[in-house]
């Protein structure tokens, strides 16, 4: 029988929950049964051709793939089967080419046990849609912060991820903070006004950091644990990115960890590339053959869409006062071959929109110590004069977009968890040799909701809209609380408009804008 995971809008309607317990969940013992997926299915970095596809087995096995553009799989394409490993925790993935585009496809996978070939699993599904030739409606919605500051499964789950579902997007772009490897999670946690938040799912990995390999990847394996997360996955692609929490908060290459005795491992450097390891094998993310392990991409959507992701976290220098009057290795937080490749990419762009996929603000207030309010984590160092430090190179960005003639670029962030939208104005900014462009934040989806936060005035930031927690309320509100974030962008395959929606886990909608494209001037 086979297990298809594929809802239907009214089932979407009615809630994933009940389609999300369908499929097959984790922790499978198999000494006398067939082989299992343990975690659904993913897609990701969808374009005009391609697109990646993920799933995991209970046991080493022999992983069969089929591809369709039917959900019957009549005249189903079979590709090369692949083994799943210990070595790579029995997950796998691959690139699905020669696709055509704007098209539905539909990937199947069956597992045959690698001890007795002849015992194999039941099917399972999902589906994608590949990115257009020519001009079409597009819409994707994003945010990020998955399972923070102690806030994990309950009996409703991770609602937010149904919601999003709801929208029929044709991919959601998670912008960092995909796990919380630094946040251990308790059973229950007593709120303020008595009641309880109960971790109803709960494995033994999340009650600590992450330090080893296998507790890297079980911050992905718990996510996925979740009904809405796996029926989600499914039906919408995801392309991701990192931020800090994939592997220690605040974490650079000079991260400090002697005096935190929840550590036994001290190296950054080695929790770095185990989370890095975890990140890579248990997402459906492209592999670059020239910088293995690299985060930073585009995606062209079609003619009206490029999707660039940033890496803020893998190249910066050290978290400090962020001061430098000159480009050095301190100061840098693209790294030298990153920005020149953003450069690079956006001045080759042909799509009528180029989205800039940002881990952190730019002009967000984001400190490295709190209670001191010192150090930059962020882009921004606090002092709102000219541009210093990491400022430098954003700067140089932007002076960059100004004089190529680079239009209608557009900025998508998360981190701070709460929504808000930012509009640069060089005329009321410190640096003031760029166009005006637009900066949206979203989030958390699943976490706890802070903010809001104050603004550096170097890129003259207004602070058009802003959903965070209210004086009274305090921070760090449970997702129960309602204050759990996402945006939807839709893009006009006829006027080419973008309107860009942010809303909340209730499926309320906060705030729009609509933005003309503008047409290239160089």
């Amino acid at each position: 029988m086979t297990k298809f995971i594929r809802p239907s809008r009214r089932t979407f309607l009615a809630g994933s929950a009940a389609f999300g317990a369908s499929l097959a969940m984790p922790a499978i013992s198999y000494a006398s049964s067939r082989p299992a997926f343990t975690h659904g299915v993913q897609s990701g970095d969808v374009d005009v051709s391609s697109g990646m596809i993920w799933t995991r087995t209970d046991r080493p096995a022999r992983v069969m793939m089929e591809i369709a553009t039917t959900d019957d799989f009549t005249n189903a394409r079979k590709l090369p089967p692949m083994h799943a490993l210990p070595e790579s925790d029995y997950a796998v993935k691959r690139l699905v080419s020669d696709l055509p585009a704007n098209q539905e496809v539909f990937y199947r996978f069956t597992a045959a046990d690698l001890s007795d070939i002849n015992t194999t699993s039941e099917p399972i599904i999902g589906r994608f849609r590949t990115a257009p030739s020519s001009r079409r409606n597009i819409r994707f919605a994003w945010s990020g912060d998955t399972a923070g500051q102690g806030w994990g499964i309950d009996d409703d789950g991770m609602a937010t991820y149904a919601t999003m579902a709801k929208h029929s997007p044709d991919f959601f772009v998670h912008s960092g903070d995909t796990v919380y490897a630094d946040g251990p999670m308790k059973d229950e946690v007593e709120l303020k006004d008595g009641s309880k938040w109960k971790n109803s799912t709960l494995i033994d990995e999340k009650r600590k950091v992450a330090e080893t390999l296998d507790e890297f990847r079980a911050q992905w394996k718990y996510n996925m644990m979740d009904d809405h997360v796996r029926a989600m996955n499914a039906m919408v692609p995801t392309f991701f990115q990192w931020d800090d929490h994939e592997v220690v908060n605040n974490w650079s290459d000079s991260k400090d960890l002697l005096s935190d005795d929840r550590y036994k491992e001290k190296s950054v450097h080695t929790l770095t590339a185990r989370a890095g390891r975890a990140f890579h094998e248990m997402t459906p993310i492209r592999f670059t053959p020239a910088e293995p392990g690299r985060v930073y991409r585009k995606i062209a959507y079609g003619p009206m869409l490029d999707v660039f992701f940033i890496d803020l976290r893998s190249y910066r220098g050290p978290n400090g006062p962020s001061m430098e009057t000159e480009m050095t290795d301190a100061s840098r937080i693209f790294g030298a071959e990153q920005l020149a490749w953003l450069k690079r990419e956006l001045a080759n762009s042909n799509a009528t929109w180029k989205v800039i996929a940002s881990d952190m603000p730019i002009g967000v207030i984001v400190w490295d110590n709190w209670r001191e309010q010192a150090g930059a984590e962020a882009i921004a160092n606090g002092d709102s004069g000219p541009a210093k430090g990491r400022e430098l190179g954003v700067a140089e960005l932007l002076r960059f977009i100004k004089n190529a003639g680079i239009t209608n670029t557009v900025w998508l962030t998360a981190d701070v968890h709460y929504t808000a939208a930012h509009y640069y104005d060089p005329s009321k900014a410190q640096f003031q040799d760029f166009n005006p462009f637009w900066e949206f934040v979203s989030g958390p989806i699943h976490a706890g909701t802070f903010g809001p936060n104050g603004l550096d005035g170097t890129f003259g930031p207004e602070v058009r809209f802003v959903k965070a927690p209210a004086p009274d309320q305090g921070v760090n509100l449970p997702p129960s609380m309602g204050l759990q974030f996402f945006g939807l962008v839709d893009i006009d395959g006829g006027t080419g408009q973008m309107t860009v929606r942010l809303m909340d886990r209730a499926d309320q909608e906060l705030w729009s804008v609509t933005l003309d494209p503008e047409q290239q001037t160089l």
